[in-house]
C-alpha cells in the first residue's frame, strides 16, 4: 500500500512539473512576442523546457508527455487563430511535426543521460557498498561476527535495522537472532517458534518470506541454508528495485563468508577427528600386541595342563576353562588389530586361487578345537569351486560368522554352511545359518555397524565388543563381494550371507 500510494505521489508530483514549466515556458513566449522576437525563439524556448522536464522527472514517458504538451500550448497561445487549436497557415503543421520530433528525441536523449548517470552512481553506490562489506567480513572469526558486520553494514546502506538469524549444522534455526537497534547498538532477540521460521524458508517459492514482522531472505550455502536476513516489514515494502538488487548482492557475499567458515570449520573438526581416531587406533594396537604375548603363554600352559590331567579330574575342566576364555581374548585382541588395519587402509589382500573347501575346512577345524561340542553341517557342490581371494581374511570371515551363530544357538542346534554357484552372475554365495533365536527386527539395520551389540544372545555365552561383523563387512566388500543378514522363515535363527566374485576385476 505504501509502494503504491508513492507510485502515486511521483505521477502527480512528475505532470504538476510539467504543466508549471510548460506555463513558465508559455509566459516567456508571450515576453518574446511582445519584445517582437520571430515565432522560431518562442518554439526554442518550448524545447528547452521540455529538456528541462526531462532531466526533472524520471522515465521517457514523462519527456514525451511534455513534448506533446508543448506542441499544444504553442498551438494555443502563438498560432492564429489564438486561443484555439485551430491552425490557418498550414505550414504550421510542419512546425509542429517538427517541433515535436524534435522535442521528443532531444528529450529522450536528456532522459537516456540521466538515467545512464544514475545506474552509474547506483553501481559506484554497490560496489563500494560489496568492498566495504566484504573487508569487514575477513575480520569475522565466528557465524555470529559474520551476521553481525553484516547487519550493521545493511543498515547503513538501506537505513533500517536489519536482522539475521544464523542456522546451526543441523539446519535449525537458532533461538535468537540479533539485530541492528541503533546506530552504534545491536542486541539479540528471542525467536518464538523456530521450528515455523525453518518450514517457512524450506517451503519458500520466491526470493523472501513475508512474516508479520520482516521481510526474511535466505543465506543460501553450497549444501544447506545458513542464515536468515531479515529486513523491517515497513522498509522492505518502500525498497527500490536497486536496493533490492544490492540487498541480494549482499546476501550473497554474506553467504560466501559463511561458507567459508562453515567448511573450514568441518574441515578443523574432521582434522581433530582423524587425529583422535589415530590415536585411538594406535592404542588399541599398542594394548592388543601386548596382551597377545601373555594370552599365548595362558593358552600354552592351559594346554599342557590338560594333557596332564585325566578328563574326569575336577581340575581337568578348570583348565579347560582358563584355556577357552583365554582363546576368546585371543580372537578379540585379533579383531581389534584387524580393525585397526582396516581403518588405516594398511591391510592388503594377497588374492590367490583357493578352494572353497579348504578355506571351510579350516574354518571350522578353529571352531572344534574352541567349541568341540557343536556339529557344524556344509553343503558346497560336488564340482572344484577356485575362487581369487585371501585365504587367511576368508577364512577369518567364516570364523567370524561361525562365532557368531554359536553364541547364538544351543549345542543340540544345527548350524549349516551352505555355498551355492551362481554362475550366471559370475559369483559364489556363502550362508550361515543357525536355528538360534534370531535377530530382532530393530537390530538388523545395525548388525554390521562397529561396536554394535544385540541384547537378545543367551544369558550364558559372552558377549563381544560389536567388531567381528564389521571386520566381515569390511573384507567382504575389499574382495568386491557383499554381504547381508536375514531371519530364517522356515523356523527360528537367523542366515548370515556373504557373495564373493569369480572373476578378478580388471582396472583399465
Amino acid at each position: 500500500m505504501n509502494q503504491k500510494s508513492k507510485l502515486i505521489q511521483d505521477i502527480v508530483h512528475s505532470v504538476l512539473l510539467i504543466a508549471g514549466l510548460i506555463s513558465v515556458a508559455s509566459a516567456v513566449g508571450y515576453l518574446f512576442r511582445n519584445m517582437g522576437f520571430p515565432e522560431t525563439n518562442v518554439v526554442i524556448v518550448y524545447i528547452l523546457f521540455v529538456l528541462l522536464s526531462a532531466r526533472l522527472t524520471q522515465g521517457y514517458i514523462y519527456g514525451i508527455l511534455a513534448s506533446i504538451t508543448a506542441t499544444f500550448a504553442f498551438n494555443y497561445f502563438f498560432t492564429v487563430p489564438h486561443f484555439t487549436f485551430s491552425v490557418d497557415d498550414p505550414n504550421y503543421i510542419i512546425t509542429f511535426i517538427i517541433m515535436t520530433m524534435t522535442s521528443i528525441v532531444t528529450s529522450a536523449l536528456t532522459s537516456k543521460v540521466k538515467q545512464d548517470a544514475i545506474e552509474a552512481k547506483e553501481r559506484e553506490i554497490e560496489t563500494k557498498a560489496l568492498y566495504r562489506l566484504t573487508n569487514h567480513l575477513t575480520d569475522a572469526s565466528n557465524m555470529h561476527e559474520i551476521a553481525s558486520i553484516s547487519i550493521s553494514i545493511i543498515s547503513d546502506i538501506i537505513s533500517c535495522k536489519a536482522a539475521c538469524l544464523c542456522i546451526d549444522e543441523n539446519g535449525f534455526p537458532e533461538q535468537s537472532f540479533i539485530q541492528q537497534v541503533s546506530h552504534n547498538k545491536q542486541s539479540y532477540i528471542s525467536v518464538e517458534n523456530i521450528v515455523q521460521i525453518k518450514h517457512r524458508i524450506e517451503d519458500l517459492r520466491m526470493g523472501y518470506d513475508i512474516g508479520v514482522e520482516f521481510y526474511d531472505w535466505p543465506i543460501y550455502g553450497q549444501e544447506s541454508i545458513l542464515g536468515v536476513m531479515r529486513i523491517p516489514k515497513e522498509n522492505a515494502e518502500i525498497l527500490k528495485e536497486s536496493q533490492a538488487r544490492l540487498l541480494r548482492t549482499m546476501i550473497e557475499s554474506i553467504a560466501l563468508a559463511m561458507d567459508r567458515f562453515r567448511q573450514a570449520e568441518q574441515r578443523m573438526k574432521s582434522k581433530e577427528e582423524m587425529v583422535q581416531e589415530r590415536y585411538r587406533g594406535n592404542l588399541l594396537r599398542a594394548i592388543s600386541h601386548d596382551l597377545r604375548t601373555p594370552l599365548s603363554g595362558i593358552m600354552g600352559t592351559s594346554e599342557m595342563l590338560m594333557d596332564m590331567i585325566k578328563n574326569d579330574d575336577p581340575r581337568y575342566e578348570l583348565a579347560k576353562g582358563i584355556y577357552t576364555d583365554a582363546d576368546w581374548l585371543r580372537s578379540l585382541v585379533e579383531n581389534i588389530l584387524n580393525l585397526t588395519r582396516l581403518q588405516e587402509g594398511r591391510l592388503v589382500l594377497n588374492k590367490q586361487m583357493e578352494a572353497v573347501e579348504e578355506i571351510i575346512g579350516g574354518a571350522i577345524n578353529h571352531i572344534y578345537r574352541r567349541s568341540p561340542e557343536y556339529e557344524i553341517s556344509v553343503n558346497v557342490p560336488e564340482e572344484l569351486l577356485l575362487i581369487p581371494m585371501d585365504a587367511k581374511l576368508v577364512e577369518q570371515v567364516i570364523i567370524n560368522l561361525l562365532d557368531n551363530a554359536i553364541k547364538h544357538t544351543l549345542p543340540q542346534n544345527e548350524i549349516l554352511i551352505l555355498v551355492e554357484d551362481e554362475k550366471e552372475l559370475n559369483q559364489v554365495a556363502f550362508s550361515i545359518i543357525d536355528s538360534g533365536e534370531g535377530f530382532v527386527t530393530d537390530d538388523l539395520p545395525n548388525i554390521f555397524q562397529m561396536f554394535y551389540t544385540s541384547n537378545t544372545r543367551r544369558a550364558d555365552v559372552k558377549h563381544g565388543i560389536g567388531l567381528g561383523l564389521t571386520i566381515c563387512e569390511a573384507i567382504v566388500k575389499a574382495h568386491g563381494g557383499k554381504i547381508e543378514a536375514c531371519n530364517r522363515t522356515d523356523t527360528a535363527g537367523a542366515t548370515i550371507k556373504f557373495i564373493l566374485p569369480t572373476k578378478e576385476e580388471k582396472n583399465e
